[in-house]
C-alpha cells in the first residue's frame, strides 16, 4: 500500500521566493513605467514628510531624540536636523504619516511611503548609495510590504493589526537589505528577523492617540535594524510568512492569500499600483468626499439646504470611521461623519478644516450629526479591490440626490496625474522650506535617476540648502 503524499503547504517557500527577487533584481529590470511610478511615489512621499514635519508628533519626538541621539549621520526631513539612520527613519516615518495624507495600497490597505522612504533615504545618506540604488530599494521595499499587506487583508485588520506597521517592517527590511547588496540568504535573514518586529494594533481608533502617527516610523527604524543585524549575521526564520509560527498564522489567522503575495513576481512592481490622497484624512471614506462634492457642484445646494446625509460603505471602511465625536485631530480626521460636513460646508477637505476651531462651527455640527454611515452591499462585494461608497443627500425641501463613486480621487481608473502631485507638494512645502528649494526639489526628484549623488537632495530636504 503505497503512503498517502503529505499535503504541500500553499505558500511553501514563500520566504525565500520574495528574498530571491529582493536580491536578484536589477536596476536594468526596471521599466520606465516602474521608474516614473517611483518617481511620482517619491514626490508625494517628500510632500507628505515635509508637511508633517510641523506637526506636533514629529516635534516632540524630534526634541526628544536631539536631546538623546549624539549622531549626526542621517537628515529629519523639513529641519536639517541630522539623528543617527534609525532614529531619522523613525521620525520621517511619523512625519509622513503626520496628517493622513500619505500614499496607500487599496489591496493591502497599508501606507507604505512612510514605513519604505525615511529607512532607504536614512541608509543612503549613512552610506552614500547612488540615487539609481535608492530607486530599485525603494521599488523592492513597495514590493515586499504591499505584497504580505494584500495577502493578509483584510484578516489582519479583522483581528485588530494596523497593516502599516505589521508589514511595513517587511518592506523597510527589504529595501534596506537592497540598498546594502544583501545575498539571498542575508535578505530572508533580515526579513525573518522582521517577523519578530511586527506589531502595531488599531485601538488608537477609539479615541484618536497619537500613537498611531508612529507606526510607519517604528517599521522604518526597525526594518532598517533588521536589515543591518542580517548583514552582520544574525539569522532569522526562513518561514518567516509560512511557518507553523509564522506571520501567516500569527497575524492574518492562517487567511493569507499566498497566490496574491507571489502575483506576478518579478514582472509586476507594487509601486505602480498605489493610490495617493487628494484630501489629508483617512481613505476609506474619500469615496464618499468625492460624491458629495460631485453632487454639490452639479446641484448647487448649500450646506443650509442639507437635511440629512446618508452614507454606504464596506465594514472594514465603517468599522471605526463612523464616528461622531472629534476630541483630537486624529479623531476627526478618522470620522467619515466630519469629512463629509466639510465637504458641504466648505466645498473641500483641508488639513486646518479638521482643527477645533473648524469643526466647532454651528453648521458642521449640525451636519456631522446629520450624518448616518451603513454597510452598503455592493461596497462590500467589491472591497478589497475597490475603495467605493455611495453618499445620498437629503434636501430640506424634499429632494434627495445620490450618486455611487467606484474609485476615489487618485487610484484605479481616477488617478492624480504629475501635476496633480506637483500642485500638492507646492501648496503643502512651500511654506516649510521656501519657493526656490521647492521647486528645485521637483527637479531633483523628477530627474532623480540621472542624479550624480544624493548630496543635494539631502540639502534640500532638510531645508538648508
Amino acid at each position: 500500500m503505497s503512503a498517502v503524499p503529505k499535503e504541500i503547504h500553499p505558500g511553501a517557500g514563500a520566504t525565500m521566493r520574495l528574498a530571491e527577487h529582493v536580491a536578484s533584481t536589477r536596476h536594468e529590470d526596471l521599466s520606465p513605467k516602474t521608474i516614473h511610478a517611483f518617481k511620482r511615489a517619491f514626490q508625494d512621499h517628500l510632500t507628505c514628510a515635509i508637511a508633517g514635519s510641523a506637526m506636533p508628533v514629529s516635534r516632540a519626538l524630534l526634541d526628544y531624540f536631539t536631546e538623546t541621539d549624539p549622531a549626526r549621520t542621517a537628515t529629519v526631513i523639513g529641519s536639517g536636523v541630522k539623528l543617527s539612520a534609525q532614529n531619522a527613519a523613525l521620525v520621517n516615518g511619523a512625519n509622513t504619516h503626520g496628517l493622513d495624507f500619505d500614499d496607500g495600497h487599496t489591496h493591502g490597505s497599508a501606507h507604505p511611503s512612510g514605513a519604505v522612504f525615511p529607512a532607504v533615504l536614512a541608509a543612503a545618506e549613512q552610506y552614500g548609495s547612488a540615487p539609481r540604488e535608492i530607486v530599485l530599494a525603494a521599488v523592492m521595499g513597495y514590493d515586499v510590504m504591499c505584497r504580505i499587506a494584500a495577502a493578509s487583508h483584510p484578516a489582519t485588520a479583522r483581528r485588530g493589526w494596523h497593516n502599516t506597521a505589521i508589514a511595513g517592517v517587511f518592506g523597510a527590511a527589504a529595501a534596506v537589505a537592497k540598498l546594502l547588496a544583501l545575498d539571498v540568504a542575508q535578505t530572508a535573514d533580515a526579513l525573518g528577523l522582521a517577523g519578530s518586529f511586527s506589531g502595531g494594533i488599531r485601538e488608537y481608533l477609539d479615541q484618536g492617540a497619537e500613537v498611531k502617527r508612529l507606526h510607519p516610523g517604528k517599521a522604518a527604524r526597525d526594518g532598517l535594524l533588521c536589515a543591518e543585524l542580517a548583514k552582520r549575521g544574525i539569522t532569522g526564520p526562513a518561514k518567516v510568512l509560512e511557518g507553523r509560527y509564522g506571520f501567516g498564522n500569527t497575524h492574518a489567522n492562517g487567511e493569507m492569500k499566498w497566490d496574491r503575495l507571489l502575483l506576478g513576481l518579478g514582472e509586476r512592481h507594487e509601486i505602480e499600483y498605489v493610490y495617493f490622497k487628494p484630501y489629508p484624512c483617512c481613505r476609506h471614506y474619500h469615496s464618499i468626499i468625492d460624491g458629495i462634492l460631485t453632487l454639490r457642484e452639479r446641484h448647487g445646494f448649500t450646506a443650509a439646504d442639507v437635511k440629512h446625509i446618508d452614507m454606504g460603505l464596506y465594514a472594514v471602511g465603517m468599522n471605526g470611521h463612523d464616528h461622531k465625536h472629534c476630541d483630537n485631530l486624529l479623531d476627526a480626521q478618522m470620522s467619515a461623519p466630519a469629512a463629509a460636513a466639510l465637504a458641504i460646508v466648505d466645498g473641500g477637505v483641508a488639513a486646518q478644516r479638521f482643527l477645533p476651531e473648524s469643526l466647532e462651527r454651528v453648521e458642521v455640527q449640525r451636519l456631522i450629526a446629520a450624518c448616518d454611515t451603513r454597510i452598503d452591499d455592493e461596497c462590500e462585494r467589491i472591497y478589497p479591490g475597490r475603495r467605493s461608497g455611495v453618499v445620498r443627500i437629503d434636501l430640506e425641501d424634499g429632494r434627495s440626490f445620490e450618486t455611487r463613486v467606484l474609485d476615489p480621487k487618485g487610484e484605479g481608473d481616477n488617478p492624480m496625474t504629475d501635476d496633480d502631485l506637483k500642485r500638492k507638494f507646492t501648496v503643502n512645502c512651500e511654506a516649510i522650506i521656501g519657493t526656490d528649494n521647492a521647486g528645485r526639489l521637483m527637479e531633483v526628484v523628477w530627474g532623480f535617476d540621472e542624479q550624480r549623488d544624493v548630496r543635494e537632495l539631502v540639502g534640500l530636504i532638510g531645508g538648508t540648502t
